[in-house]
């Protein structure tokens, strides 16, 4: 199912057990056209503050790549209201946690506190919308942090930079082929006039959804959310077009080298659409069948059964313009990697030739019916879904409704999927090798 966002705290010892009941919820627009969804759940004292703009690195000028995920960052910084370095110390201080993520397509923020502090996170998150401080000094330093954020997680990671590789080959046209991160040199050259800009355009009320989740009495919550974002000025009208990429018709073969790592690997990806597109659930099932965990079809045959592989999986990237499959393997010993996309296609193969059994199609059925569960066992968990229902699912419905069109998918619509996307001439083959291998 789709990727979720996991946030963790202490203060979530509280518990939830996990039900399938149904998520109620409220939504409604502010006069800014600034979306708010209300969902009422008093089992702990706790309460989930968030927004999340439709904001993602694939919004950003080319030429100034990262601006999305450095502004995750910036907006930390301060207000007019709150001194630089003073948000993380409210938030604690109130018995409280928080933080922010950025992908593709969004940034999303929350707060979580004790539920008599609604009106504290209400504040803090009107008062990064309407009242950011961005000037020199704070994009200076922030600059700092992304850059060591990026040695440490790409620079300096094994296999840390395989994403970016994979992207720049499966994407020509369309900005997924950017990293996230972006790139250091863009983040020197921008303006401080660009960043004041990019916060003005994107991060308005209309391009944004606010989502309380918890313990809370509605109508005090709808007064509140009225008295601190009613005054924001919407932004103008966000328009989008991106390229659209080509069909992939003949494997991509590419190399990678890394001097972090000592042990090669072999990725194959594939493009696959969009998270609105029905087949892009159905490629989420054919993945968990595939590479999810010990009794994964790869994993039982590739590392248990011919000992060919130290380690196999996958990276199912569900996003809102296309999305990507992207399996790995890790050799055993001098196992060649054209060895491992063979046992990878040999099994792919078979998905697009046979019907799985009925016995794995009740174990796929059962899987997604437990995760669907765990997804809305916890309010912060509920916040996220909601927002991204909303946002970028169009349909908040699908809190309660998702689940259904996974019990749909039929053995016979996985063979078609499989036969549509994951085709050897429709994928990108990388090999990933430790850095001294660039004299061969």
């Amino acid at each position: 199912m789709k990727m979720k966002l996991l946030l963790v705290s202490a203060i979530f010892l509280y518990g939830f057990t996990a039900t399938s009941q149904e998520v109620t919820y409220e939504e409604y627009n502010l006069e800014n056209d600034l979306h708010v969804i209300l969902h009422q759940d008093k089992t702990a004292p706790i309460i989930s503050i968030s927004v999340l703009y439709h904001v993602g690195s694939k919004d950003e000028d080319p030429k100034r790549t990262g601006f999305a995920h450095f502004f995750e960052h910036l907006l930390f910084e301060g207000t007019e209201n709150i001194e630089k370095g003073q948000w993380d110390k409210i938030v604690s201080s109130n018995g409280g946690s928080g933080n922010a993520t950025t992908d593709e397509d969004r940034t999303y923020y929350y707060e979580v506190f004790p539920s008599n502090n609604l009106e504290l996170g209400l504040w803090l998150e009107s008062e990064r919308m309407l009242h950011p401080v961005i000037n020199q000094k704070g994009v200076d330093t922030q600059n700092e942090v992304v850059k060591e954020e990026k040695r440490l997680r790409v620079d300096n990671s094994p296999y840390g930079k395989f994403i970016e590789n994979i992207k720049t080959n499966l994407f020509k046209k369309h900005p997924y082929k950017e990293t996230v991160i972006g790139k250091m040199t863009d983040l020197d050259a921008a303006t401080l006039d660009e960043f004041i800009a990019f916060q003005k355009e994107f991060y308005v009320p209309n391009n944004a959804v606010l989502v309380i989740a918890g313990d809370f009495e509605k109508e005090s919550a709808k007064k509140m959310i009225a008295d601190y974002f009613n005054g924001i000025p919407k932004g103008k009208e966000i328009t989008r077009s991106f390229p659209k990429e080509v069909p992939i018709v003949e494997q991509i073969n590419a190399k990678a080298y890394d001097s972090n790592i000592q042990i090669p690997a072999s990725m194959i990806a594939y493009r696959t659409p969009g998270l609105k597109n029905r087949d892009s659930q159905v490629l989420e099932m054919i993945s968990t069948y595939l590479t999810d965990g010990p009794s994964s079809k790869l994993y039982k045959k590739m590392v248990d059964e011919q000992k060919q592989a130290l380690q196999i999986g996958a990276i199912p990237v569900t996003l809102e313009d296309y999305g990507m499959y992207i399996i790995f393997a890790l050799p055993v010993g001098e196992t060649d990697l054209g060895a491992l996309n063979t046992s990878i296609e040999d099994e792919v193969e078979k998905l697009r030739t046979n019907l799985i059994s009925e016995n794995d199609y009740q174990k796929l059925q059962n899987k997604f019916e437990n995760e669907f569960v765990n997804s809305n066992s916890s309010v912060e968990g509920i916040a996220n879904s909601l927002a991204e229902y909303y946002m970028l699912y169009g349909d908040t419905s699908l809190i309660n409704k998702e689940i259904e069109i996974y019990r749909s998918i039929t053995r016979e619509e996985i063979k078609e999927v499989a036969n549509k996307y994951l085709k050897s001439n429709q994928r990108v083959v990388l090999e990933y090798l430790p850095e001294q291998n660039t004299a061969n």
